[in-house]
């Protein structure tokens, strides 16, 4: 099944890197992204929040950017085209290998967002090997199936993280328990058994999600009924 992954990525381990240091208020989003080779990427890329001329005078210093040209500057933003040559290992294993989609990047001082379509969870699990293997950071922010329809954060439905998140503000997981599980569904009017499936449930689906997709987890539908 079709999978969609929301990936957070650090700056510095990652294209454009010298530029983002250099500039602070700088902002990257990719338009359109093509891997055409394992040694280069050509990606269109709006750039805001600085002045075009220093932008380009930085870029042309940058060593994971071989060549730029301006396309576009409609309003405050500038389209580029670029060439991309070195911090590039993720982006084409995930393009290239597991025959991902970028569907949303976004990139400031703070790092990137990647947002990707990949065949499977397995083509997933695979990038994530990839990348441990390799020692490059890749931080799993979000997964949902697309059948399923956008979920939240690691696949909870928002019934599951706002359920866990009060859970942990309660005290329910410290030792000793700050609130028990018939006080808990209690407040929240619920029946003790159906908290406890969901919280059961929500916990099944943030392992497969941050713990077994690295390790090639199984695909088993995790969302609250």
């Amino acid at each position: 099944m079709a999978t969609i992954a929301e990936l957070r990525l650090p700056a510095d381990e990652f294209v454009l890197s010298y530029t983002l240091d250099t500039l602070e208020n700088v902002d990257f989003e990719i338009e359109r992204l093509v891997a055409h080779d394992p040694e280069e990427v050509m990606p269109y890329v709006w750039a805001a929040g600085v002045d075009a001329d220093e932008l380009e005078s930085v870029l042309a210093e940058d060593p994971t950017v071989d060549e730029i040209e301006r396309i576009a500057r409609p309003d405050e933003a500038v389209l580029y085209q670029m060439h991309w040559v070195e911090s590039i290992e993720t982006l084409v294993h995930i393009l290239l290998e597991e025959e991902g989609t970028i569907l949303v990047a976004e990139g400031d001082r703070g790092g990137w967002l990647l947002r990707v379509l990949f065949p499977d969870r397995d083509s997933l699990s695979r990038a994530y090997d990839f990348c441990k293997e390799n020692d490059l950071s890749l931080d799993i922010q979000r997964i949902y199936n697309v059948d399923d329809g956008k979920q939240g954060r690691f696949g909870l439905t928002d019934e599951q993280e706002e359920t866990i998140a009060a859970a942990y503000e309660r005290g329910y997981y410290d030792v000793p328990r700050g609130v028990s599980l018939s006080d808990f569904a209690e407040e929240l009017d619920v029946s003790h058994q159906a908290l406890s499936e969901r919280i059961r449930r929500g916990h099944k689906t943030l392992v497969e999600n941050s713990v077994i997709v690295g390790r090639g987890g199984n695909e088993e539908d995790g969302s609250d009924q």
